[in-house]
C-alpha cells in the first residue's frame, strides 16, 4: 500500500477535457460530479472560458461505489469545462491541447451537431484518446430515471421500447464517428479503448451514467499512465493565465491551470504581459477546496508546493499587465532570459493582426480575443483594434478618429467600461456594444451594422438625383411662360421639384418649379402619373412644344452611382430611362460617367 502511495504522490493529476456543442450539457454533467451549480452562474448558461475543477480520487471512488475496483493510483481528475460555442474553437483548441483524455459531451436526441464534429477533429489533431458522454437519455420518451445509478442497470429496468430507442441512437453515434475514421461502441461491448471510442449514455439531470463514465476515464488514465504515456511529474511548472481579477485585499491575483511540473510560494515566474513579459516572484499560491469550480470558488486553501494538473491562484506583485489567456512559466535564475525569450515568442505568435481601418475590440481574455476575431472575420467584418483589457477614454477617442461611421465602434465582451470612458462616451456619437456572451455581442453588432446600411443606403438613394421621362401632352399648355406650366405624363422614373430637364438632343429646358395633381402640390410625381409642372425658363410654344419628351438631366457623379453601384435597386422603368438618359449624354462623349 505504501508502494502505492509513493507512487500515486508523484503522478501527474491527469486532465480531462469536456468538450461539446452548446447547451449539450457539458457544465452540467460537471455540476452533477462536483455537486455545483456553475451553470446557473454562467452568462447565458453558456461557459464563456474554460474552467477547471479538481475532483478527488475519493469522491470519484464514493460515486463509483460498487462498480470499481483494483488498485488505483492516480490521485483524481483535473476537469477543464470549455465552451461550447462555435467561436470558441481557439479556446477549445487550447483545451484538447493540454488535455490528456476527453469526454465529448452530445445530447443523444439531438446526435452530432457542428460543434460536436469541430470538438472531435481537435482531439484528432492532438491525438488526444476521448469518450463520447450520450447526455439526456431521461429525456428519451418512457425512459424510467432511477438516480445516480449506473447506465448498465438503469438500461435493465427499463421497457423494451425505450432500450430499442438508446440502441437506435447510439447506432446513429457509432456511423457518425465510423465518417469520421474512428471505431466506436457502447463502452460495455468494448474490450480494446486503444483502437475504439466508447459511448456512456447517461443523464447529467438524473446522474444515471454518470458513474460509469468516471469508472471510464480513471481506467483509461490508468491505462495510459501504466503504459507510460504520460509522465511523471518534474520539473518547474509550466501553465496558463485563466483570468485577472483585482481583489480587495490581495491586490491582483491570475487564476491559473499548471498542466505540467511544480511551482512553489517564493518561486520565480514569468507571464505573458499586455506589452511585455512580466517577472515577478509568488508570495502565495491559493487552492481552490477539491469539487469546487476556480472561477467562481470564493474560499481557499493556501498551499507551499502545487503540483500539476491544478488550477490554483497566484499572488505576486507587479501583476496588473498579465493577460488572460497567456503563458505561465516557472524558472531559476539562471533560466530566466530564455524564460523571457520563450513567452515573447509565445505571446508574438497569439499576437492579432489588424486592418488599416476597422472597429476596436476588447476583451477580458486572449482566446475570447481570438474567439471574437475569428467570428468578425467571417462575417468580413474589418478590425482596427483587438486588445485584452476594459474600455477605457483612450479607446473612446481613437473611435472617434475614424471617419467611416461603421467603424465608430467599439466592441467590448466581459469587460467594463471605465469611469472616464463612460464620461467621455456621452459627448460622443462612438457607438459601444459590450456584453457577456459572444455570440449576442457578434449579433447585436451585426444587426446593428444592418440597419446602419439601410439607413446610409436610403439616405444615399434619397440625395441621388434620379432617373426621369415626361411627355408634354397635347392641348396641355395652361401658361407660356414665367414660369411655363404644362401637363406632362411621367413615361418611367419619377420627377420632383428642382429636376433639371434636357431635351433627346441634350440641350437643357429649365427647371421644375412645382408640381401639381389635381390642383394639390405634390413631391414627387412617378411613371403613369398625369400631371401638371411648372419650368423656371422656357416658354411653351418657342423652346418646347406639346408631343416632346424630356428627361431628368442627372450629374455625372450621381449616374456614375446609379449605373455601377444602385442599378440593382431601382425599377425596371427608371433602369430604362437611366440607360436612356446615358445613351444621350455618350453620343458625342463615350466616356461619360465612366
Amino acid at each position: 500500500m505504501a508502494a502505492v502511495a509513493e507512487q500515486a504522490k508523484n503522478l501527474r493529476t491527469p486532465i480531462v477535457c469536456v468538450m461539446g456543442h452548446v447547451d449539450h450539457g457539458k457544465t452540467s454533467l460537471l455540476d452533477k460530479i462536483r455537486g455545483t451549480a456553475v451553470v446557473d452562474k454562467e452568462a447565458g448558461a453558456i461557459t464563456q472560458h474554460i474552467g477547471a475543477t479538481e475532483v478527488p480520487l475519493s469522491t470519484i471512488q464514493t460515486l463509483c461505489k460498487g462498480i470499481m475496483g483494483g488498485n488505483v493510483v492516480v490521485p483524481g481528475l483535473l476537469f477543464i469545462d470549455t465552451p461550447g460555442h462555435h467561436a470558441f474553437t481557439t479556446l477549445r483548441s487550447r483545451g484538447g491541447a493540454l488535455a490528456d483524455l476527453a469526454v465529448v459531451v452530445v445530447d443523444i436526441n439531438e446526435g452530432f451537431q457542428p460543434q460536436t464534429i469541430e470538438a472531435i477533429n481537435i482531439l484528432k489533431q492532438f491525438k488526444t484518446p476521448f469518450l463520447v458522454a450520450a447526455n439526456k437519455i431521461d429525456r428519451i420518451q418512457g425512459w424510467t430515471p432511477t438516480k445516480n445509478m449506473p447506465f448498465i442497470k438503469s438500461f435493465a429496468n427499463q421497457p423494451e421500447f425505450v432500450k430499442n430507442v438508446i440502441e437506435t441512437r447510439t447506432y446513429e453515434l457509432v456511423g457518425k464517428l465510423s465518417d469520421l475514421g474512428f471505431s466506436s461502441d457502447r463502452y460495455d461491448r468494448i474490450r480494446d479503448f486503444t483502437r475504439n471510442v466508447g459511448i456512456i449514455p447517461l443523464s447529467a439531470k438524473t446522474g444515471e451514467g454518470v458513474p460509469d463514465l468516471l469508472m471510464m476515464l480513471i481506467g483509461l488514465a490508468q491505462k495510459f499512465l501504466e503504459d507510460g504515456l504520460k509522465l511523471h511529474v518534474t520539473g518547474p511548472g509550466l501553465g496558463t493565465v485563466l483570468e485577472l481579477k483585482e481583489e480587495r485585499g490581495l491586490g491582483y491575483t491570475i487564476d491559473t491551470i499548471f498542466y505540467d511540473g511544480e511551482v512553489r510560494t517564493g518561486d520565480t515566474i514569468v507571464i505573458g504581459g499586455k506589452n511585455k513579459p512580466i517577472v515577478t516572484k509568488v508570495r502565495a499560491l491559493l487552492k481552490p477546496k477539491p469539487n469546487r469550480e476556480i472561477r467562481i470558488e470564493e474560499k481557499f486553501d493556501r498551499v507551499n508546493k502545487l503540483t500539476a494538473a491544478a488550477g490554483v491562484k497566484i499572488l505576486a506583485p507587479n501583476l496588473e499587465e498579465a493577460m488572460a489567456g497567456s503563458p505561465v512559466r516557472v524558472t531559476k535564475e539562471a533560466n530566466l532570459e530564455s524564460a523571457i525569450n520563450e513567452i515573447e515568442a509565445e505571446m508574438e505568435r497569439a499576437r492579432i493582426e489588424c486592418d488599416e481601418l476597422g472597429i476596436m475590440v476588447k476583451a477580458d481574455t486572449l482566446g475570447s480575443l481570438e474567439a471574437i476575431v475569428n467570428e468578425l472575420r467571417a462575417a468580413d467584418i474589418k478590425i482596427g483594434m483587438a486588445e485584452v483589457g476594459d474600455i477605457s477614454k483612450k479607446d473612446i477617442i481613437n473611435a472617434e478618429t475614424i471617419n467611416d461611421p461603421l467603424y465608430r465602434v467599439v466592441l467590448g465582451f466581459n469587460v467594463n467600461m471605465l469611469p472616464d470612458a463612460k464620461d467621455y462616451l456621452s459627448n460622443t456619437d462612438i457607438k459601444v456594444f459590450n456584453k457577456d456572451v459572444i455570440y449576442h455581442l457578434i449579433d447585436s453588432y451585426k444587426e446593428w451594422e444592418r440597419v446602419q446600411r439601410e439607413l446610409a443606403e436610403k439616405k444615399k438613394f434619397e440625395e441621388i438625383i434620379r432617373p426621369g421621362k415626361i411627355k408634354y401632352l397635347p392641348n396641355c399648355t395652361f401658361r407660356q411662360s414665367k414660369p411655363a406650366v404644362i401637363g406632362v405624363q411621367v413615361m418611367g422614373g419619377f420627377i420632383k421639384p428642382g429636376n433639371t430637364l434636357i431635351k433627346p438632343d441634350g440641350s437643357k429646358i429649365g427647371v421644375v418649379k412645382q408640381i401639381q395633381e389635381r390642383n394639390e402640390n405634390i413631391s414627387i410625381a412617378t411613371q403613369g402619373k398625369e400631371v401638371a409642372v411648372s419650368i423656371d425658363g422656357p416658354t411653351a410654344g418657342r423652346q418646347i412644344n406639346e408631343g416632346e419628351v424630356y428627361y431628368v438631366d442627372i450629374p455625372e457623379g450621381h449616374s456614375k452611382v446609379l449605373e455601377f453601384q444602385l442599378k440593382d435597386t431601382i425599377k425596371q422603368d427608371e433602369l430604362e430611362t437611366l440607360f436612356e438618359f446615358l445613351a444621350i449624354k455618350r453620343r458625342d462623349n463615350p466616356f461619360w460617367g465612366k
